[in-house]
């Protein structure tokens, strides 16, 4: 199933990249290149040969981790992605863990409170979430935390002046930074993944406190815990033993959607504050039409997805044998 699904988004990618009104040959020779040199190109990158064709030799490219060569850069797309892939991923991940602390309790707290003047509260936030325009909050957030109050610093992954300072081995700027020693980038960094990160754990907080609301209502139902109840088991154990032992499980592949959707959510996010990740290159690339980059982070993106989801299932089934 998870290599249907594979084949299907290459062979998606595939057709994007032969449907869109941009000539591949075109944005490597250059429009002024004669219809000799033109036509090499086009036997060289081998757009004469049948589509079939065309595709099996793409599906075995993509295997191999040929993207081909940005325009842009002119770097393979591959060495783009890794360089990029780190920014993105430290934002992801603490935009998840933020989602995770503030989500899940609240979730908890407004199952057990069902009705109250709480839940409704914790509703609404959830509802802003979904439904507030992720680059309108960022635009928000920069005009009044960095301009107007300066509380917090404004676009990029760090300062100017801290560029280049840190020689990356993770790639992941706050790891890099406490490895060479260099604490002062260590904070600049972070006051700096501050914004973006709240933002997109915003929108993690109201799709997990939603979810965790649900499971819990389902499990505070059951007769298991009016049994225990009944037993005399302190209320505490019962909400976070009993009925959140039980909602664990669902909970995790909950988290790995969440993650998975920030890893390709974050595009508009980045592009507001120029966060040098995966979605800043993928912005660019599509303003210069550069297709090879796009299809290649489309695939890395829908290949993490497919990656997570898998490794939410082999969990599901480690820790609940009936699912084995």
């Amino acid at each position: 199933m998870l290599a249907t699904t594979f084949l299907g988004l290459l062979l998606i990618t595939f057709l994007i990249g032969r449907i869109v009104p941009i000539d591949p040959v075109l944005a490597v020779v250059g429009d002024k290149a004669s219809p000799q040199v033109y036509e090499k190109a086009r036997i060289a990158m081998g757009l004469h040969l049948p589509l079939w064709k065309q595709f099996l030799i793409y599906i075995g490219n993509v295997v191999t981790g040929d993207f081909g060569t940005s325009v842009l850069t002119a770097n393979p797309v591959i060495d783009d992605i890794l360089r990029v892939f780190p920014a993105t991923f430290e934002l992801a991940i603490t935009a998840t863990i933020m989602g995770i602390v503030s989500g899940i309790p609240l979730g908890i707290f407004s199952a057990v409170k069902q009705g109250s003047f709480f839940d409704h509260v914790t509703r609404v936030i959830g509802l802003f979430g979904y439904s507030l325009p992720i680059f309108w909050l960022g635009l928000l957030a920069l005009m009044f935390f960095y301009v107007r109050l300066d509380l917090l610093p404004g676009p990029g992954r760090v300062d100017l002046f801290y560029e280049g300072i840190v020689m990356p081995v993770t790639g992941i700027l706050m790891i890099d930074s406490i490895i060479a020693g260099e604490w002062e980038i260590f904070r600049n960094a972070v006051y700096h993944l501050i914004l973006p990160a709240s933002l997109l754990g915003y929108y993690s907080m109201a799709y997990l406190s939603r979810m965790t609301r649900s499971f819990m209502i389902e499990q505070l139902r059951q007769e298991y815990i009016l049994t225990a109840r009944v037993k005399g088991v302190k209320e505490w154990k019962v909400i976070w033993g009993h009925a959140l032992g039980n909602c664990a499980i669902p909970l995790i592949t909950v988290i790995a959607l969440s993650f998975g959707s920030l890893l390709e959510g974050s595009v508009l996010t980045e592009t507001v504050f120029a966060w040098p990740g995966l979605g800043l290159y993928l912005t660019n690339s599509l303003l210069n039409a550069d297709m090879n980059a796009v299809l290649g982070s489309t695939i890395v993106v829908g290949a993490i997805f497919l990656g997570v989801n898998l490794f939410s299932d082999v969990l599901y089934k480690v820790m609940d044998p009936r699912a084995r």
